[in-house]
This record gives structure tokens, C-alpha cells and sequence, in this order.
């Protein structure tokens, strides 16, 4: 912990342009709880200005990576995507079955499959690339993963900047906050699902 939090004040040496970079290299590197580091992040935020320019900032970060997974599916296409998940995807924790899960998801809701799965953990990294694959319309994948992306960035960044004079642990701070979003999207879920129900009736 404490190594890599001689790593986000080196890059924080750069300002927004480091945060943002940070952000960035988390869609790519699914090695450090993600939650972790935004709560890192915000306890080195010294007031609510630079807090609202950070969260901006890494939400830049983390869209950026997202599109830019997207543009990979888009030109490899389902079957070198598909090829290079079974090959190399145990290595990222992004598994076969994992994939097809997210492919298939795709098939129902393309802009709330979108905006949730940017707010569940592993998930987030890997959503664009079956997005791309399908061509999802680039808007919609935008807009959704840039709201999802906020969702997801703007409560560590909160809570770390909240917890930055206290003792507190950001790992274990941190595993209850994820919890709590999983439990409010399947009551979200579990909601829209029973008011359908009811009103088909």
C-alpha cells in the first residue's frame, strides 16, 4: 500500500494531467482494486475545488481507456477478440465465460448495460471491448460510460478526501463501498423488474 502510494504522489507531481494518466492506466492494469486508488487519490486532494477538477479529471482518464478498449473490439471484430480472450484472458482475470456474459448482456440493453457495468469491479476494465465488437452506437456507449465512470470514481474520490485526516484504512473502507453500490444496483434491478411486472398486469 504504501508503495503505491509513493506512485500516485509521483504522478501527482503533474497535476490533473497525472491524475487523468492514472486513471487511464487503471483500465489497463485490473492489478490494484480500483476503489483503492481513487481513495488514495482523494485523500492527497487538499479542498472541494481540486476534488470536483480531480473527479473531472479521472473520469476523463477512465472514458478515455473505455473508448479506447471500444475501438479495439471494434477492429478486431468478435472472432480475434473472442481468440485473444481464451489465450491471454487468465491473465488479466478476464476469463471466456466472463466475456460471453458481457456479449450476451449487449444483446438486451445496450445503454444501461453500459452505464452499470462501468460501477462493477473487473467488469468495468473489460465492458468496452464486447461493445466495440457489436458496434455499439458510439454516443450511446459514450454518454453510458461516462455516466456509469462518475458513478463509480466520484464516491472513492469523495470518501478518501472525507477520511484524509483520519487513520483510517482505505482498503478496508474501501471493500464496503462496492458492496453497497452492488446491493443498491440489484435493488435498482429488482425494483424496475417487480413495477414492470405490475403494470403488465
Amino acid at each position: 500500500m504504501m508503495d503505491f502510494s509513493h506512485i500516485i504522489n509521483a504522478f501527482l507531481n503533474f497535476g490533473l494531467i497525472g491524475v487523468m494518466f492514472i486513471a487511464l492506466a487503471e483500465k489497463f492494469t485490473p492489478i490494484f482494486p480500483s476503489y483503492v486508488m481513487f481513495m488514495l487519490l482523494g485523500m492527497a486532494v487538499s479542498d472541494g475545488l481540486t476534488l470536483v477538477m480531480t473527479i473531472l479529471a479521472t473520469a476523463t482518464g477512465s472514458l478515455a481507456g473505455s473508448i479506447i478498449w471500444y475501438g479495439i473490439g471494434r477492429a478486431l471484430g468478435g472472432p480475434l477478440v473472442e481468440d485473444a480472450v481464451a489465450r491471454f484472458g487468465k491473465y488479466v482475470f478476464f476469463s471466456t465465460q466472463t466475456y460471453q456474459r458481457l456479449a450476451n448482456a449487449y444483446r438486451r440493453n445496450h445503454f444501461w448495460v453500459t452505464l452499470i457495468g462501468q460501477t462493477i469491479p473487473v467488469v468495468r476494465i473489460y465492458l468496452a471491448l464486447p461493445a466495440g465488437v457489436f458496434c455499439i452506437q458510439p454516443m450511446t456507449f459514450t454518454v453510458a460510460a461516462g455516466i456509469g465512470v462518475l458513478l463509480w470514481n466520484g464516491p472513492f474520490l469523495t470518501l478518501g478526501y472525507l477520511l484524509r485526516t483520519s487513520s483510517q484504512d482505505p482498503f478496508h473502507v474501501g471493500l464496503w463501498v462496492p458492496v453497497a453500490l452492488l446491493c443498491t444496483e440489484i435493488a435498482v434491478v429488482l425494483g424496475c423488474r417487480l413495477y414492470r411486472t405490475i403494470a403488465w398486469r
